[in-house]
C-alpha cells in the first residue's frame, strides 16, 4: 500500500509540475524583452533633454540630472510666477535697485529709475527683449524684493517636482547658487507652456513698447528665439515659443516648444557651445520622426467599477471615464496594447476634483504617461450633497477585467486540474472507508459462528484462528483498486 501511494504522490507531483511549465510557456514571450526605444540622435551641448509637453515622457536625455547655470531661461519661471500672482494691468515703477542691480553690459530695455509700465508691457519686455532690469522690477512688484521673489521661485519649482534646482534672482545672471538641471527645467517649461497667458506672451514675435528713459518714442522689441521668426534662416515650422540665454559662465542655453501632428515637444539645452540651435533642431526632428501621441480615452477598457451607495435613498451607477485631452507617448511602431498599466489611489494635490485614481502607463520599464480615472454622477432626482458625492467617489475601487487569452486558459486549466485531483482523493478515501467497514462486519459474523465451547476449544484458539485465516472459503478483506491506483498503476 505504501508503494502504491508513493507512486500516486510521484505522478501527481509530475502532473502539477507539467501544468506549471505549461502555464509559464503560455506567457507572452515579449514580456521578458525590453521594447525597442528610438535612440539615434546625439547633441553637442553638455546637457539636454527632449520631453513630450503633455505626457512628460522623456524621449531623449543627456546628463539630465547634472547641474548647470540656466542664464536667461530663468525668465520663464519669473514670467510664470508673475502671471499667476499679478494683474496684467497693474503699474510697476522702476526702483534704483531694479535698474542698477544688473551686470554691466547685460541685456536691457532702457528703463530708468522712476519709469512706469504695466505688468503686461513688462512681461513682453522680459520674454522678448530679455531685459534684466525688467526682471528685477517685476520681482519687486510681485514679492516686495528680489530676495522674497527668489523664495517664491524655489517654492514654485519644488511644487512642480524640481529637486535639483535653486534660484537666487529673477533674471538668471551669474550666481554659484543659481542652478538647475535639464530635467528640472523641462518640468518648469511644461508648466509654463500649459499656461495660455504665458503662451500668448512667449509666442509673440514683436511688440511695441511706450517711450521710456532711453527711448523718446515708442519702440519695437523683437523675439530673440531665431527658430520662431520666419525671416530667420533657422526658422522651424511648428515652433510655439521658447527662451534664449547666455552668459560666459553658463554658455548658451535654450528652451523651445514645438508642435506637429498633435505631438507637442519641449527641448532644454544647457551649456551649449554655439550649437544650441542645431542641437534643438536635431532633437525636434528626432522626436517628430520617431514618436506619436496616443489618447487612451475610449480605447483603454481594462478598468471597470462596481456600483456604489451615494446616499440614503438608493444606489446609483457612477460613470467612469479617462480624463480628456491626456495623451501618452509611444514610438510610432508601438500600439497602446504594447503598454502595461498600474493603478494608484494616492492622488496628488493637483488631481481633478472628481478623480478617483491615476493610471500610469509603462512601455517596458519606461513611464510613457498617465491619465486620471474620473467618476461622474448621472442626472438623478435624488439630492446628494457635494461632500457625500466626493466621499462616495473616493470609495470606488476598480479591477483589471481583461487578461490575455493564453494566461486565462492556463489559469483555468490549473484550477480545473486541482479540483479533479481533490475530487479523486475524496472518492478514494470514501471507497477505502467503505471497504474497511465491510471487512470488519464480516469478521464479526465469523467470530459469532465460531464461538469457543470449553477448554478444548480454548486451548485450540490459536489453531482456530490460523485455520480461519488460511481458509479461503471465509470472507477476506478485498479492496477494489482506488481511482489513483487505476490512474497511476504501472502499465
Amino acid at each position: 500500500m505504501t508503494t502504491v501511494f508513493s507512486h500516486i504522490k510521484a505522478r501527481a507531483l509530475a502532473l502539477f509540475l507539467a501544468c506549471c511549465i505549461c502555464f509559464t510557456a503560455l506567457q507572452p514571450s515579449e514580456s521578458f524583452a525590453e521594447p525597442a526605444w528610438p535612440q539615434d540622435v546625439l547633441i553637442e551641448a553638455e546637457g539636454g533633454i527632449l520631453v513630450d509637453a503633455d505626457s512628460g515622457t522623456v524621449l531623449y536625455g543627456k546628463n539630465i540630472h547634472q547641474r548647470y547655470y540656466p542664464a536667461s531661461i530663468t525668465k520663464i519661471l519669473t514670467a510664470l510666477i508673475v502671471i499667476e500672482r499679478c494683474k496684467l494691468d497693474d503699474t510697476i515703477t522702476f526702483s534704483y535697485d531694479a535698474v542698477h542691480n544688473v551686470e554691466s553690459g547685460s541685456t536691457s530695455a532702457g528703463y530708468g529709475v522712476g519709469d512706469k509700465i504695466t505688468v503686461r508691457e513688462a512681461l513682453y519686455a522680459l520674454l522678448l527683449r530679455s531685459a534684466n532690469e525688467v526682471a528685477n522690477a517685476l520681482a519687486e512688484h510681485c514679492a516686495g524684493s528680489r530676495e522674497a521673489f527668489a523664495r517664491l521661485m524655489n517654492e514654485k519649482a519644488a511644487s512642480l517636482g524640481c529637486k535639483e534646482s535653486h534660484f537666487t534672482n529673477p533674471s538668471g545672471l551669474n550666481d554659484e547658487n543659481h542652478y538647475t538641471t535639464a530635467y528640472d527645467y523641462s518640468l518648469i517649461a511644461m508648466a509654463a507652456f500649459k499656461n495660455p497667458t504665458f503662451v500668448e506672451f512667449d509666442s509673440t514675435t514683436y511688440y511695441e513698447l511706450p517711450p521710456n528713459s532711453a527711448n523718446a518714442e515708442p519702440f519695437t522689441i523683437y523675439c530673440g528665439h531665431k527658430m520662431l521668426k520666419k525671416s530667420s534662416g533657422l526658422y522651424y515650422s511648428g515652433i510655439i515659443g521658447g527662451k534664449t540665454g547666455y552668459t560666459m559662465t553658463a554658455g548658451n542655453t535654450l528652451v523651445t516648444c514645438a508642435e506637429r501632428d498633435n505631438l507637442k515637444l519641449i527641448t532644454v539645452i544647457l551649456n551649449g557651445h554655439l550649437t544650441h540651435y542645431s542641437d534643438t533642431k536635431k532633437l525636434l526632428d528626432f522626436g517628430f520622426a520617431n514618436f506619436k501621441a496616443v489618447n487612451p480615452e475610449g480605447t483603454d477598457n481594462h478598468y471597470e467599477k462596481p456600483q456604489t451607495d451615494l446616499d440614503l435613498v438608493g444606489r446609483h451607477k457612477t460613470l467612469l471615464s479617462l480624463s480628456g485631452g491626456k495623451t501618452i507617448t509611444l514610438p510610432k511602431t508601438a500600439q497602446l496594447s504594447d503598454t502595461t498599466s498600474t493603478l494608484s489611489y494616492e492622488l496628488p494635490s493637483d488631481a481633478p476634483e472628481n478623480a478617483v485614481a491615476q493610471i500610469r502607463y509603462l512601455y517596458g520599464e519606461r513611464t510613457v504617461g498617465s491619465v486620471w480615472l474620473c467618476a461622474t454622477l448621472p442626472d438623478s432626482g435624488n439630492k446628494v450633497s457635494t461632500s457625500s458625492n466626493a466621499k462616495a467617489l473616493r470609495r470606488l475601487r476598480y479591477r483589471l477585467t481583461s487578461l490575455p487569452l493564453p494566461l486565462a486558459a492556463a489559469i483555468g486549466g490549473l484550477v480545473l486540474l486541482l479540483l479533479l485531483l481533490l475530487f479523486a482523493l475524496r472518492r478514494h478515501r470514501r471507497q477505502r472507508a467503505a471497504a474497511d467497514l465491510a471487512f470488519s462486519r464480516s469478521m464479526n459474523r465469523v467470530a459469532d459462528r465460531e464461538s469457543f465451547n470449553g477448554p478444548k476449544e480454548l486451548s485450540d484458539s490459536a489453531s482456530s484462528l490460523d485455520r480461519y485465516l488460511g481458509n479461503s472459503s471465509l470472507p477476506r478483506r478485498r479492496r477494489r483498486p482506488g481511482f489513483f491506483s487505476r490512474l497511476f498503476r504501472r502499465r
